[in-house]
């Protein structure tokens, strides 16, 4: 039963060195301990305070951001839009400009076939004349090789004049 039931010196002695404890940690620990405490859940409570701006910028950094990509995008499509119609516009105005250049080409070779078909039949005609002349020229000599048939040419050709 000594277990039990302590003795009341040792009560004595365990009460006033718990007192004396108390005493000097309440008077010299205490207060160090409790502003310690006090920093640490303020640190605690500042960094809780950041973490929760920091995430609602986060957020709203987030919301910008897929506001660009979705401008970046439109603007893309748009700029490949506006390739596209400009290639096709160049593609239109090379074939264009290339009908015309044919078109050209094309009345360049009319008018210097027609130029040339047009020195050709001069030049036919030319050639016709000078072998007309020349076999009027032996026929007539044919016909008037002798003084008879001369007058009776020119007799004929006045006749002809005075009936016009």
């Amino acid at each position: 039963m000594d277990l039990i039931l302590p003795d009341y010196g040792l009560l004595f002695w365990t009460g006033l060195v718990f007192c004396l404890l108390l005493f000097l940690l309440a008077k010299f620990a205490w207060k160090p301990i409790l502003n310690a405490v006090d920093a640490r859940e303020q640190k605690i409570h500042e960094a809780l305070e950041l973490a929760v701006k920091t995430k609602a910028e986060m957020q709203l950094l987030q919301a910008e951001n897929e506001k660009i990509l979705k401008e970046a995008r439109a603007q893309r499509d748009a700029i490949m839009n506006d390739a596209k119609e400009t290639a096709v516009q160049m593609i239109e105005d090379a074939k264009n400009k290339a009908k015309l250049e044919a078109n050209k080409i094309v009345e360049s070779a009319k008018t210097s076939i027609a130029m040339e078909k047009t020195a050709a039949i001069v030049d036919l005609k030319n050639q016709l004349a000078g072998f007309s002349l020349d076999i009027a020229e032996k026929i007539v000599r044919g016909d008037l090789s002798t003084d008879a048939k001369q007058k009776a040419l020119a007799e004929k050709l006045a006749d002809d004049i005075n009936m016009n």
